[in-house]
């Protein structure tokens, strides 16, 4: 009940805020994707008052590294409960930790070398570092990791052992993210830092004004561009797209950028709802 009560205190219960009607942007959005020749999975929430809609918001989708946002959740959590400290080190085996793709640690890290929770949290977050994220798997256990995701209210976990989420899943994933920063201020403050400035800032916020606060973690495989997370414009609002069979990845962001222009639009429409007195971004 902690996590939902959080949730709650977030919404407007002004009569006029319940009475936006979110149909006209979802066949925006159905539009859009209609002639794409693509898979797209979407959910969109406003904060204000918790409505919204979703397209296939609930067909398991590849997760790709979406799936480190949860991980830096769960370590933010055990940290603040005693469990874990940041200055904790874990060391690199490559027999278990070594990925290719995103990340500076399949380049730099030997085995034995140790590395902080602190910074292997931060690089699997501002970096997408695969081997940070295998190694904090590692550290935490898969099966606990699991277990805090289902915790959350996650329904698509891991099925069969398979990287696979939902568009709402990860919904659930940012408004607990959303919801840890405002009982932690300090820990949850960092976190949504950490996400408002990857090295990836592509998708969510890629046709947005500059100014404008974008907390969110991308992922991609060939074929496949992902992005969740909550735009802290002046009416903020939670926004998940998952995509698979896109022709280019880059494509496949900008179509993504390009949704979550049209969520921002409606919402510059709205009167404004501060809900996040505990972060403003910098």
């Amino acid at each position: 009940m902690p996590l939902m009560l959080g949730i709650l205190s977030l919404r407007s219960s002004t009569p006029a805020a319940r009475e936006v009607d979110y149909f006209p942007l979802k066949r925006q959005v159905e539009e859009f994707v209609q002639g794409k020749g693509a898979t797209f999975a979407v959910y969109f929430e406003d904060l204000a008052t918790g409505k919204g809609f979703g397209i296939n918001e609930d067909k398991p989708m590849v997760a790709a590294s979406t799936v480190k946002l949860p991980m830096a959740l769960y370590i933010n959590e055990q940290v603040v409960q005693g469990k874990m400290r940041w200055s904790d080190r874990v060391a690199y085996s490559r027999d278990t930790d070594y990925e290719e793709g995103s990340g500076v640690l399949r380049y730099e890290a030997r085995d034995g070398d140790t590395y902080s929770l602190r910074l292997l949290t931060n690089l699997a977050i501002t970096i997408s570092d695969n081997v940070a994220f295998r190694m904090l798997a590692r550290h935490v256990g898969r099966d606990n990791f699991i277990a805090y995701m289902k915790e959350l209210g996650g329904k698509t976990v891991y099925p069969e052992g398979k990287n696979l989420t939902t568009a709402r899943d990860l919904a659930v994933y940012v408004r607990a993210t959303l919801d840890f920063a405002r009982r932690h201020p300090q820990e949850g403050g960092r976190l949504l830092d950490d996400l408002a400035h990857t090295a990836f800032h592509f998708g969510l916020p890629g046709m947005l004004p500059p100014d404008v606060p974008v907390a969110h973690k991308e992922g991609d495989l060939e074929g496949i561009a992902n992005d969740c997370g909550v735009v802290f414009c002046h009416r903020p609002y939670i926004l998940v797209v998952l995509t698979s069979g896109v022709r280019d990845v880059r494509e496949g962001f900008r179509d993504i950028a390009a949704i979550s222009k049209m969520a921002y639009d409606f919402q510059q429409g709205l009167p404004p709802a501060e809900v996040y007195p505990y972060w403003k971004g910098n």
